[in-house]
């Protein structure tokens, strides 16, 4: 099943140097799943082919500016183009007020509905469960309300081993069965245990989300041993004070973050305007995770390769 984020924007506050705001496309099984939407996701969308009729979810993590300006145009764009699928939107409930009086002032009908789901950042909750996975919130330590995002693969059924089911004559109708772990117990009588005959699915793959937040324990256990873990790494260490005032995290604590929660694999991002370069923020992650990478604008990581 594909599994797959291809970075939109990586940038904090403010787009600059090629950078722009917070967004990220998520692939699971060919369903997309948008991100934050910072100013200029659409644009970013089309250079990197992520293309919008095919985006039905869509998460924001709170409200700066700088991780949901971008989504009243992208309603919009939708609406001019003839989408009539609903769209549905978890976010903190101000942002629905928002989007409705940049639609009324427009004088915009949508011709598609908008359901949302209101993230509660007091605690992790299921927002969405579908047959390929289940999505949670993660509670943040930010300025305001914010939440991340974890999203689990479900477990998928045991795969046929062909030649062994051809052998026996295993009629096609008992095939459901196999893949859900029963054995096949032949017409003569004789049993054959399921594990000659399937073998297991790979272990469920997860993307932890975390958004704007400080250095906090409080969410590490819920995102422990996260296939690939994205984190926020707004500031190098140098500048802690700095991060701690405005509830950000330094690329040395992503590193400590990762370590800590057994994380396969560490993706920084959201990158202080300050930076003309990376390769700093990117050193110091990896002096204490050594598998990190930057969340460059158009790489598509592959979560578990």
């Amino acid at each position: 099943m594909k599994f797959e984020v291809t970075i939109l924007g990586s940038s904090s506050a403010t787009p600059i140097f090629n950078r722009n705001p917070t967004s990220q496309a998520l692939n699971i099984n060919e369903r997309l799943y948008l991100i934050d939407c910072g100013e200029g996701t659409q644009q970013q969308m089309l250079r990197f082919d992520v293309k919008a009729s095919r985006i039905d979810h869509i998460f924001i993590s709170h409200i700066h500016g700088d991780h949901y300006l971008g989504i009243v145009g992208l309603i919009s764009s939708m609406h001019l183009n003839g989408r009539i699928k609903p769209l549905y939107i978890y976010c903190p409930e101000p942002l629905k007020a928002i989007i409705e009086i940049q639609l009324e002032f427009s004088e915009t009908t949508l011709q598609y509905p908008i359901e949302y789901k209101f993230t509660d950042p007091t605690k992790a909750e299921v927002l969405l469960e579908n047959q390929d996975i289940i999505v949670e919130t993660i509670p943040l330590n930010h300025r305001i309300d914010c939440t991340g995002f974890l999203f689990k693969e479900k477990k998928r059924l045991r795969k046929l081993i062909k030649e062994n089911i051809a052998n026996l004559d295993i009629p096609i109708s008992f095939y459901s069965a196999l893949k859900k772990g029963a054995d096949y117990i032949a017409p003569d009588g004789t049993v054959y245990k399921n594990d000659t005959l399937t073998i297991d699915s790979a272990e469920p793959k997860t993307y932890a989300y975390c958004s704007d937040t400080m250095y906090d324990e409080k969410y590490l256990q819920q995102i422990n041993g996260a296939t690939l873990l994205y984190h926020e790494a707004t500031f190098l260490h140098n500048m802690l004070d700095r991060a701690l005032e405005t509830h950000h995290t330094t690329a040395l604590q992503a590193g400590e973050v990762a370590k800590i929660t057994n994380a396969q694999k560490l993706l920084i991002g959201h990158f202080s305007a300050r930076y003309k370069t990376l390769n700093e923020l990117l050193d110091e992650a990896r002096s204490v995770f050594s598998n990190t990478e930057l969340a460059i604008e158009g790489r598509t990581f592959v979560i578990g390769e």
